[in-house]
């Protein structure tokens, strides 16, 4: 016997209840996009190398160490996506999409990154990513959060904690950079091998470390927004000024800086207690030249991107995934000649009644087996064609959640007498 063929480790099967809880994520999303006027855009899952060596960074632990990057047949490098930004980015400067004009976008799809997998991390996870670009004021990095907590509500969470901050200009943090670098050289002999890697080459993600040998170094370090430029505090105050307008509860953490080297001024993330140590459900903030990073005319751009998995695992922690849609009607067969008309009649039904389950028996057995499945199915009414109702014309109406009558109906009445039993 021949091996068998398993899943990639890290790359999941989802199914049943799992994809019941994307899909109500997703579609949830999807309408607060809408309700906010954004569009949506299908982008590749593969893009050259290149692109996420110039956006995401080259001395990133992304790209030194997590991505699926292969050479095709005619020698080229490319890179299942790790992230979705930067795909977006190359994708309105190839299009012309920002040539005087504010776009509006949203995206979802797998993200590929070789990690240890773990609860809440894998190697293909998926992500729902928003993206704006043309739009310098902070109103809008505030409308992203705010639409963000829309959609919490909408589904039902309600213990996500937001978390803010400013990067401030890539000036300022320039000058940062030095002051941070300074502070933690005199702690070489305390940091980790990760923070040691990073000093010289991305410090600031050394504040982000989870390590609580050096919580204290960290908890002492300078503080970037202590450093910011005047254009960025007042750009900051205001986006915090529109948050305290809507209602939206915040806590300013001075260490979150992000995992992407391309961010500036305001950065946020979602997170939760419940999750272990994967507890951020979504992230982003303000990336104003990347576009011009990648290639493109300098424009002002902000996103975020939710992870699909971890908001889905929470959904179904607390049960708010709702059931899936139960029959309406459930059309039992039975006999030699019943099968085609029963198909058409099934068809019927659909074209009558756009918006109901309408299930049909297929494989046969007996009548008795398909009313177990009707019941099962959740339907209220069974729709019953025997040989004998064919020859006539007619279906047996039997309601399958009440003590009512089994009725019998002509084809031709039909559609009107099911319409005033579903209503």
């Amino acid at each position: 016997m021949a091996n068998k063929i398993t899943a990639i480790r890290g790359m999941n099967d989802i199914y049943a209840t799992d994809a019941e809880a994307f899909d109500f994520l997703i579609s949830n999303a999807e309408a607060v996009m809408q309700q906010y006027g954004y569009h949506s855009i299908r982008l590749p899952i593969v893009e050259k190398t290149e692109l996420f060596a110039r956006s995401i960074g080259e001395v990133t632990d992304i790209v030194e160490k997590e991505m699926y990057t292969f050479a095709d047949r005619n020698g080229d490098s490319l890179t299942l996506r790790p992230e979705g930004t930067a795909g977006c980015v190359r994708a309105v400067i190839e299009n012309g999409l920002t040539h005087n004009q504010v776009q509006k976008l949203y995206y979802t799809g797998p993200m590929f990154r070789y990690e240890r997998p773990q609860k809440g991390r894998y190697r293909q996870f998926h992500q729902f990513g928003v993206e704006v670009f043309g739009l310098a004021d902070a109103q809008i990095d505030a409308e992203l959060i705010v639409l963000s907590a829309r959609l919490w509500e909408q589904i039902g969470l309600d213990n996500l904690e937001l978390q803010i901050n400013s990067l401030g200009s890539i000036e300022a943090r320039a000058a940062y950079r030095d002051i941070l670098v300074n502070y933690l050289s005199q702690y070489q002999d305390r940091l980790d091998e990760d923070s040691l890697r990073r000093l010289h080459t991305n410090p600031l993600r050394i504040l982000d470390s989870k390590n609580p040998e050096m919580a204290d170094i960290i908890a002492k370090a300078p503080k970037l927004i202590e450093h910011l430029d005047e254009a960025s505090q007042a750009h900051f105050a205001e986006v915090k000024a529109h948050l305290d307008d809507c209602g939206i509860e915040y806590v300013v953490n001075p260490n979150l800086v992000r995992g992407l080297d391309y961010y500036n001024r305001t950065v946020f993330e979602w997170v939760t207690t419940e999750l272990g140590a994967q507890g951020t459900v979504c992230a982003g903030g303000r990336y104003d030249g990347l576009i011009e990073q990648i290639g493109g005319k300098a424009a002002p751009a902000v996103g975020f991107a939710m992870g699909i998995e971890r908001l889905a695992a929470l959904l179904l922690d607390k049960n708010l995934v709702p059931a899936q849609r139960q029959a309406d009607l459930f059309v039992v067969l039975f006999g030699e000649q019943v099968t085609r008309p029963g198909m058409v009649l099934a068809e019927s039904l659909r074209d009558a009644f756009p918006h109901a389950n309408v299930q049909m028996n297929i494989g046969g057995g007996s009548v008795k087996s398909q009313f177990k499945k009707a019941d099962k199915s959740g339907a209220a009414l069974a729709i019953v064609l025997g040989d004998q109702e064919v020859a006539q014309r007619v279906a047996a109406v039997k309601p399958l959640r009440d003590d009512s009558p089994q009725e019998t109906v002509a084809w031709d009445d039909l559609v009107e007498f099911i319409g005033t039993k579903l209503n």
